[in-house]
């Protein structure tokens, strides 16, 4: 049998879960996107988003996660 062939017919979009970073006391018990993080430090600083930064801001939030309260 081919390899490549039984590679090909498996889904490829495995659903991974973000990284999880632990910040007790910065963070409250709700989960907080390292793009939501950066979305409101920018805002703070005065810079208005522009149309990539919901994107990119969504990306991040899969990618890392800080919370407050210890791991399940």
């Amino acid at each position: 049998m081919n390899d490549e062939a039984s590679r090909s017919d498996t889904p490829r979009k495995e659903r991974r879960e973000p990284y999880r970073v632990r910040l007790p006391g910065f963070v409250s018990e709700e989960d907080v996107g390292l793009g939501d993080a950066i979305k409101r430090a920018t805002s703070t600083a005065g810079i208005r988003p522009c149309g990539g930064c919901g994107r990119r801001a969504t990306a991040l939030n899969r990618w890392m996660v800080f919370s407050g309260r210890h791991p399940r």
